[in-house]
């Protein structure tokens, strides 16, 4: 069996570290153009130099994002930046556009290309079409079942690598190729700048009478028709394998470090615990979804794996998120003789709270705040200003890196 690729987004700098010393194999992310998440911070040459370094001093892999679909005035700057990336070192480029593909193949020759899930690849024909222009690996579209995927696995030479999503937000348009946010905002979709309007809220109005705005479905608060739930898959695992998909993907560049790193854990742990014996996964199969589920998420599917999906598959009352825990705090050092470490504030705690810490190396481990002091070293009750730089009594040892979360105050549920 080839070996399985955890592959986790990298928004910024910060969630790129997150996502490697949290146990991804690899990370996606994108320059500051020709990527398809602009709202995301992004990565200036500066930056994208630490996060190589970073990611290939841990052994992990870095796979950059060119797929926009391109017009006549991106072309110009493109090679220069394609051989940027191959001076710093990205392991890959993904592309959807065959115009950059050509490009990039006459550019950069040496460098990995993965065909993007924005070029609908959804048939073996398509796998073996980029295949022989020098495609190294092809990102199934999310509209294919298990079935389906398995179909193309078969029929394609093992030299492909085949790359799905099995975590994150998902697109409403097909492989999220969308007009809709041009069409509502004049932002493209397809060169990064979608508003995400399918989040929205919509009502139905009648030509004559344009200031009655009536509910689409039986709810005085409107409905939100093109909002889809998140997809998840860490119960199926096996599953996934099965159908040949050697690489893993999480959507969420624009997510929070905590998401980043929460997600990517519950996953580093289920597939080391399938691989190295079944029994043990299918005996942690609640714990791997409890914990994935401590990051806000909208509810969860399994997406398109299992057939169409229904309106089961929809949430049609609120573009909220699911959020039962809150991201408190991140570790900046420890000091083993006295037992105190250095948290930066990320939400309000203070003393009494029971907090766990997600740790990057070892287990999570749950503790009651009780004894905490400011950087002036007063003794203080709470923690209530953003970043705040505090020193904590802790149980047991800690890293840099390490997260602190607890049960949100006031949790948000869906309907």
């Amino acid at each position: 069996m080839n070996k399985i690729e955890l592959l986790a987004p990298a928004g910024d700098l910060e969630k790129l570290k997150i996502a490697v010393l949290y146990g991804a194999d690899a990370v996606y992310l994108g320059g500051t153009s020709f990527g398809l998440r602009a709202k995301a911070k992004n990565f200036d040459r500066e930056q994208m130099k630490e996060g190589i370094d970073f990611a290939h001093s841990h052994g992990v892999k870095v796979y950059v994002t060119c797929n926009i679909f391109a017009h006549n005035d991106d072309l110009g700057e493109l090679p220069d930046y394609l051989k940027q990336l191959e001076e710093l070192g990205a392991d890959a480029i993904l592309v959807a556009d065959p115009g950059v593909f050509a490009l990039a193949r006459e550019t950069v020759p040496n460098m990995d290309i993965h065909i993007s899930t924005q070029a609908n690849n959804t048939n073996y024909n398509s796998a073996l079409f980029w295949h022989k222009l020098g495609a190294r690996r092809i990102v199934m579209a999310r509209e294919l079942s298990l079935k389906e995927i398995k179909g193309i696995s078969d029929n394609i030479p093992q030299d492909i690598e085949i790359e799905a999503f099995v975590h994150g937000a998902m697109c409403i348009s097909y492989s999220g190729r969308c007009l809709l946010s041009n069409y509502l905002s004049g932002r493209d979709a397809n060169k990064g700048a979608c508003s995400h309007p399918c989040r929205w809220q919509y009502y139905v109005v009648e030509k004559t009478r344009p200031n009655e705005y009536m509910p689409i479905a039986e709810d005085d608060k409107g409905t939100y028709i093109f909002n889809s739930k998140d997809l998840c898959m860490i119960e199926h695992i096996p599953e996934l394998i099965d159908a040949g998909i050697t690489s893993f993907k999480i959507e969420g560049r624009i997510k929070t470090c905590f998401y980043v790193g929460t997600v990517v854990r519950a996953y580093r742990e289920a597939i080391d615990d399938y691989l190295k014996d079944p029994a043990l996964y299918e005996s942690k199969k609640e714990y791997y979804l409890q914990e994935s589920a401590k990051a806000s998420y909208r509810g969860f599917t399994t997406g398109f794996y299992y057939g169409k999906p229904s309106d089961k598959e929809q949430i049609y009352t609120t573009s909220s998120y699911i959020r039962t825990y809150d991201f408190i705090g991140m570790v900046l050092d420890y000091d083993e003789n006295t037992g105190f470490a250095v948290i930066e504030q990320r939400n309000k705690f203070v003393v009494g709270d029971e907090v766990e810490f997600l740790r990057h190396h070892g287990k999570i481990f749950s503790q009651k705040i009780t004894e905490m002091y400011d950087a002036e070293g007063e003794s203080i009750t709470e923690a209530p200003h953003p970043q705040q730089i505090i020193r904590l009594k802790v149980d047991k040892p800690v890293e840099k890196w390490d997260m602190m979360r607890r049960e949100a105050y006031d949790p948000v549920t869906l309907e």
